[in-house]
């Protein structure tokens, strides 16, 4: 077990070459969104962007698209049928997913759960778009939600997933809220080992395990027990892999730009910090 340190930032950013091309460091594609919670895809891109990621394209059904659209310049937004992600919308995602991966090759990674809702329906679709594609990945809120119910998609995908106490009980059945902090690291440890994948416990303190270690990040304040920033996080993991860096580290990098950032805008903010000031202090994080 180990401590994440200011020094990870060195292992994950580097000076860009005078000929750097864009996609050079990578192209993320968020899938989230419905009827309500049209702003977690958002924030995940706009995290992603300020975490260095070359292009952000977010699918969502239309209402949330055409809203998202509206936030900003640098976003671009697709709009899926429907006023939540169904069945019929896994062409149109496995269609993206490929024209991504011609575009920017390895450098290719998605975000996907933020906002989606959690009907059967949107659950069948997430789990179909799962099954058919290969490409790094961060699985968040509602979308581990449906991988709950199909957990031989995770087998040995080396995903990033990122769920807190609650979403952690639902994707393994151990509720570990009254655990103690060496018990949870245990848990975390043995469940990231038993789905092959990267798992991301976020708390006062986060946990991070690849199964075999164990980081754990003491960056972050009370103040960030609000709307988004579990979003934010996934979107600067999703940036980190869509920049090649692989899942454990992205997972640690990720985990403490978020709390560092989180940090800086409280101590502007205090108790009107929202999700947005995160946002904005993630490009002081990562200077060097």
């Amino acid at each position: 077990m180990f401590k994440i340190t200011k020094d990870i930032i060195k292992k994950v950013y580097f000076p860009r070459p005078v000929d750097s091309h864009k996609y050079d460091r990578g192209l993320l594609l968020v899938i989230g969104g419905g009827q309500f919670y049209t702003g977690a895809p958002a924030l995940s891109a706009m995290a992603a962007l300020r975490a260095g990621v070359d292009m952000a394209q977010v699918l969502a059904p239309k209402r949330a698209a055409d809203i998202i659209a509206s936030f900003s310049p640098n976003l671009a937004a697709y709009p899926l049928q429907g006023d939540w992600l169904d069945m019929e919308d896994v062409p149109s995602l496995l269609s993206f997913t490929k024209a991504a991966q011609q575009t920017a090759g390895a450098k290719t990674a998605v975000v996907i759960g933020g906002g989606l809702g959690r009907t059967e329906e949107t659950k069948k679709a997430v789990n179909e778009y799962l099954q058919q594609i290969r490409t790094k990945l961060v699985i968040d809120a509602d979308g581990l939600h449906a991988v709950a119910i199909q957990k031989d998609l995770l087998k040995g995908k080396n995903y990033i997933l990122t769920p807190n106490l609650f979403e952690f009980f639902i994707l393994t059945g151990k509720k570990i809220d009254e655990f103690s902090f060496e018990d949870k690291i245990q848990a975390v440890k043995d469940e990231a080992q038993k789905l092959g994948c990267i798992i991301l416990l976020k708390g006062a303190k986060d946990i991070i395990s690849d199964g075999q270690e164990v980081a754990i990040d003491e960056s972050g304040t009370p103040y960030m027990a609000i709307g988004g920033t579990g979003d934010t996080l996934a979107g600067i993991c999703g940036s980190l892999l869509a920049q090649d860096i692989e899942p454990f580290l992205a997972a640690q990098a990720g985990s403490y730009i978020n709390g560092k950032a989180g940090e800086a805008a409280a101590k502007k903010f205090g108790q009107g910090m929202v999700a947005t000031d995160l946002v904005e202090e993630i490009a002081n994080v990562i200077k060097f």
